[in-house]
């Protein structure tokens, strides 16, 4: 496909954004996450990100994928992760000393506070819908995670709190995983601190 940035292209790019980023603020909204849902991805309307999103789009998948095929790095992924916290490579850091390094490659992942795992959660079920279309099912999320390396750079407790709700919505369904998510999201399992006077740990 050509590399040149054209108004065609742009305008699938701009159509296929928008469109995750309204299915993530649906799922975020339905569990009560409305700042995020209002919040997902905007860098990805930035110069940096759109201008390299549209003249890599391809339509079936990620155009981070074909910019990295053909510089060896993606500028625009590069940008994005840095500033989006529902990636777990944002909590990705290097181990001072080898001892504490969690992966063969030196890094060390940082616990994802639960919002973010839920935010991710969306992320992942927005772009299988995206991608998927109307051949989507709730499995899908779960089979690309699976397939993926994903899980070697997850804090333990980031990766059985991902992997919970994956298969719950893969075993269970959408409707039950969010119900889930909205009894469960201020509990300890998400990483926030209930104190006996009834205040809830402030999720930074």
């Amino acid at each position: 496909m050509s590399q040149k940035i054209t108004l065609r292209k742009t305008l699938l790019h701009f159509k296929t954004i928008t469109h995750h980023k309204v299915e993530v603020a649906k799922g975020c909204f339905a569990v009560g996450l409305y700042r995020q849902g209002i919040c997902h991805d905007l860098s990805k309307y930035s110069p940096t990100e759109f201008l390299e999103g549209a003249r890599y789009y391809q339509g079936y998948r990620s155009p981070n994928n074909a910019e990295r095929e053909d510089k060896g790095y993606s500028e625009a992924w590069l940008h994005h992760k840095g500033r989006n916290k529902h990636h777990y490579e944002y909590w990705i850091d290097y181990a001072s000393r080898p001892e504490i390094a969690t992966t063969i490659n030196g890094l060390l992942p940082a616990k994802m506070p639960g919002r973010y795992v839920v935010e991710m959660l969306m992320d992942r079920i927005a772009a299988s819908k995206t991608y998927k279309g109307d051949a989507y099912t709730d499995a899908d999320p779960w089979k690309y995670y699976a397939t993926g390396r994903t899980a070697n750079y997850l804090h333990p407790e980031t990766k059985a709190l991902l992997e919970k709700l994956l298969l719950m919505l893969r075993d269970e369904g959408e409707e039950a995983t969010f119900s889930y998510v909205r009894r469960h999201l201020y509990s300890r399992e998400f990483g926030r601190r209930v104190y006996k006077d009834g205040r809830v740990e402030s999720m930074k």
